[in-house]
């Protein structure tokens, strides 16, 4: 079997590591397999394919923001594209995110209307049925699933951004009559939430199969650190000892980047609401900000650029007491998992496919925006029975129950899920 498989990245980010990972089960399974990446380094050990260059992006990115025509430069990129595809001639082609200034849509979609080979398409937003946003939530915003269509966008400004024109009505009509009608497509998405948004969608008509996003259960474990960190101050004490933060009971929020949309100032009002109804018991840590976002936050938030590795930042979920999600639209958001996976409960709003990892005995799912609901719910879940984190090492029932709920994510799960569906079809 030869898949060739089409993202923005390879190799990087939650959606680079899925088209690396199914990469090597197609491969260790007597398979081929073809990454071709709109922009960032090629992997070593795969046959790689670079879409377009780094000048035909920014101009694709600069277009966009004048035109509000996402997906309909790179016309020269995208012709290549086709006949490096036609000349490996793929068994299946497996696209991810299509946006992100690298690929024509309508030059690619027409090509794979008439190539009659198997097409999965992996959805991991909103962007393929919307005229312009790749999440509507934020904004409450359903004119993708009337009659009408998208007009008048209250998104505009947000990803893809576009700074004068306003063509979403254009944009809509464009993507259906391009993304609806080819033969031998089947849609994927990493949500049951977003399932159901493309079951109200113009893509509809298309069988959808729900796939998980996958995380390294090796990596995402209770007590990360631990072991290997003792000596060397890291691991769960020597986070709580470089920040201070002792035996209080640990809030962490992590996200790539901080926006408003990603509930950066309701941390801020929950710092506050903690602070006023519960003094000096709680800390508060985000991580992911930038130094302009640290100096508009309450100054007793533990705040962090970044972390500097994988491992250092499953120590984080490991030290906390809860994983805190105040995102008001997202797919899978696979912090949920990752925070999860190392025993930590995961308070979440009901936004999008946030909370469907959640269960009754991992967490909590409160309504956006409900502060007071985040509160009560680490209030009452840090005054059961059985405390959140044992001095001793041993795992909680609410650990346990985390381990095990994660346990229905591990990443090798998930790429074995697409090498079956591409033998499928």
């Amino acid at each position: 079997m030869k898949v060739a498989i089409i993202n923005t990245v390879v190799g990087t980010g939650s959606v680079g590591r899925i088209a690396c990972g199914t990469a090597d089960e197609i491969m260790e399974s007597g398979g081929e397999a073809l990454l071709c990446r709109g922009r960032g380094e090629a992997v070593p050990g795969y046959d790689n394919y670079r879409i377009g260059s780094d000048p035909d992006m920014a101009l694709h990115g600069v277009l966009t923001r004048i035109t509000d025509r996402h997906g309909l430069y790179s016309r020269g990129a995208t012709r290549r594209l086709i006949r490096r595809l036609e000349g490996y001639d793929p068994d299946v082609i497996q696209l991810h995110n299509v946006h992100g200034y690298y690929v024509n849509y309508p030059l690619l979609f027409d090509w794979l209307r008439s190539c009659k080979k198997p097409i999965v398409w992996t959805l991991h937003d909103c962007w393929a049925f919307t005229g312009h946003c790749a999440h509507f939530e934020y904004c409450e915003c359903d004119k993708w699933c009337r009659d009408t269509g998208c007009f008048d966008c209250p998104e505009k400004n947000e990803y893809p951004a576009s700074y004068m024109r306003d063509a979403s009505q254009s944009n809509f009509k464009l993507k259906k009559e391009h993304f609806t009608g080819i033969p031998g497509l089947h849609l994927v998405t990493p949500s049951n939430w977003l399932k159901d948004a493309v079951s109200r969608s113009f893509l509809s008509d298309y069988p959808v199969k729900v796939i998980n996003t996958g995380i390294d259960l090796d990596i995402f474990s209770p007590g990360a650190g631990e072991t290997a960190g003792a000596d060397q101050g890291k691991g769960a004490a020597g986070i709580r000892e470089r920040y201070g933060i002792g035996g209080k009971t640990l809030l962490l929020g992590v996200a790539n980047p901080w926006r408003e949309t990603k509930g950066m100032y309701d941390f801020a009002s929950l710092y506050d609401m903690l602070e006023k109804e519960h003094p000096g018991e709680y800390s508060v840590a985000m991580i992911g900000l930038r130094p302009s976002q640290m100096e508009r936050l309450p100054e007793g938030i533990i705040k962090i650029v970044h972390t500097d590795s994988v491992r250092e930042l499953a120590e984080w979920y490991s030290t906390a007491d809860f994983y805190v999600n105040l995102t008001y639209g997202d797919t899978f958001p696979t912090t949920n998992i990752e925070a999860i996976a190392c025993g930590t409960p995961v308070i979440t709003y009901n936004a999008g496919g946030s909370g469907e990892i959640v269960t009754p005995e991992t967490g909590a799912v409160v309504g956006k925006g409900d502060i007071s609901a985040v509160v009560k719910a680490v209030s009452e879940m840090s005054a059961g029975p059985d405390d959140i984190k044992r001095a001793d090492g041993g795992l909680t029932g609410t650990e346990r129950a985390c381990v095990e709920r994660a346990g229905n994510y591990a990443k090798r799960d998930k790429y074995k899920e697409y090498y079956e569906l591409y033998q499928t079809i």
